[in-house]
């Protein structure tokens, strides 16, 4: 069994809306989320996230799980409704009081708190005026970000400004199959543009108020065409910088990749102000890399509004029960490709999610996939790559976005039913993994 570096971060990773349940409760806003699944037809199974795991109220069961487990580290994320209901105006004291606890608990458990600023949930209200469409988001994300970092700085030991701002921005704003459910086809850079600025933004305020360090987590995948012809070479290429690009680019380089005026109608100029790439190129201490699969791309018909066609996997090819391939070996590569393009710019790198979704208790595929995952990573490692921690996902079967229900990323099986929490087998695997690198 591979060793790891000492100090290596072994950890699980939740999202708010999806565990947390209690949306009415202690004075919380609306969020795009709450709106988005009470819309008929937009959840797979017609649920909800209103009780979801209810860990809201069951948080001592779930850091008990946590240490049972061994982990060192925990990722969770902030709701920002639950601080500002508006997303505006002062921290609402009964919502940084439920993190105040949490954070003290983890601690208390030997068990590091990471903490993600914005995972999906926008307050409604600025939903409403707007959403990353309208450059003052950007500027509420930075006071938002003050206010947590205030009130938990002096405990988190790593802060996550944004969580795949990438599938945010494709999936809720150009596809419309994520909240807040919208199909922007001919100008998506301000949606782009603003959570960047909102990511630099964040990143200042934190640094006034805490001495942690700081990161962003974005989706990453190998990007490959679907044959060598030159519509499937050029249709990779548009789809490598969308999603790999776009927003790890302006981060790290300082710049926009080539070609990214394509997301815009009108002036650039007009969206993308003098001083801007210099707020969102502040220096970060990591970068979370979320990685689930590679992607094959097909060049599109001449109907196609996109100009790139993702495929599904070649017959034949192992997938989880969501249909995602399995290529532990991406996540090797795609590590070593932000290694090769970023070179002395990337900073340590955390995997902030890696998991799959298998239905059985007895989930020997799951233990299967993390195990060869973790190998992938340290194959990284013995290549150069600095990797400091991985994170599964998840730590808890949980409200899934879109598809509601109907897929379990967790170690641990719940019962939506009743809430019941039962471990899993790769939650045993995980917890001798973790065991057999500290003995």
């Amino acid at each position: 069994m591979s060793t790891f570096p000492p100090g290596f971060r072994w950890g699980v990773s939740t999202a708010s809306y999806q565990i947390e349940g209690a949306v009415n409760e202690d004075g919380r806003g609306k969020s795009i989320w709450d709106t988005f699944a009470h819309s008929v037809g937009a959840i797979a199974d017609g649920s909800t996230g209103d009780v979801a795991c209810d860990s809201y109220h069951l948080v001592d069961d779930d850091v008990a799980l946590m240490a049972e487990l061994g982990v060192n580290a925990y990722r969770f994320s902030v709701a920002w409704p639950r601080i500002q209901p508006t997303g505006a105006g002062p921290a609402l004291a009964a919502g940084l009081s439920y993190y105040d606890r949490l954070v003290d608990k983890l601690l208390a458990a030997d068990i590091d708190p990471v903490a993600t600023l914005f995972h999906w949930d926008l307050p409604q209200a600025l939903q409403d005026a707007g959403g990353w469409a309208n450059r003052d988001t950007a500027a509420r994300m930075g006071e938002y970000a003050e206010l947590v970092g205030s009130a938990l700085g002096d405990r988190v030991k790593l802060w996550i400004t944004l969580n795949e701002p990438f599938i945010h921005f494709s999936l809720g704003h150009v596809l419309g199959t994520h909240a807040p459910g919208l199909t922007l086809m001919n100008d998506q850079l301000p949606i782009a543009h603003h959570q960047l600025l909102g990511h630099g933004l964040a990143v200042a305020a934190l640094r006034g108020v805490t001495r942690s360090p700081i990161t962003l987590a974005n989706n990453y995948t190998p990007v490959r065409p679907c044959s060598d012809s030159d519509a499937d070479q050029a249709a990779a290429l548009v789809y490598d910088t969308l999603h790999n690009r776009l927003f790890t680019d302006p981060i790290l380089l300082g710049a926009y990749p080539v070609g990214y005026e394509m997301l815009s109608t009108v002036d650039v100029d007009s969206i993308v102000l003098e001083g801007d790439l210099e707020v969102i190129s502040q220096p970060l201490d990591a970068l979370g890399v979320n990685y689930y699969n590679p992607t094959v791309i097909l060049g599109p018909p001449p109907d196609s509004q996109l100009p790139f066609l993702p495929m599904p996997p070649p017959e034949g090819t192992p997938v989880t029960a969501f249909g995602w391939p399995i290529a532990p070996s991406g996540l090797r590569e795609e590590l070593v490709i932000l290694k090769s393009r970023y070179g002395a710019s990337l900073p340590p790198v955390y995997i902030t999610e890696s998991g799959c979704s298998f239905p059985e208790i007895e989930d020997q595929n799951r233990v299967s996939y993390l195990d060869s995952h973790i190998e992938a990573v340290r194959s990284a490692i013995d290549d150069g790559v600095d990797v400091r921690g991985y994170f599964v996902w998840s730590l808890l079967d949980n409200f899934e976005w879109a598809e509601g229900f109907t897929q379990r990323f967790g170690l641990v099986h719940v019962d939506f039913g009743t809430l019941t929490r039962t471990r899993k087998a790769s939650f045993g695997w995980y917890q001798r993994f973790i065991a057999s690198q500290s003995s």
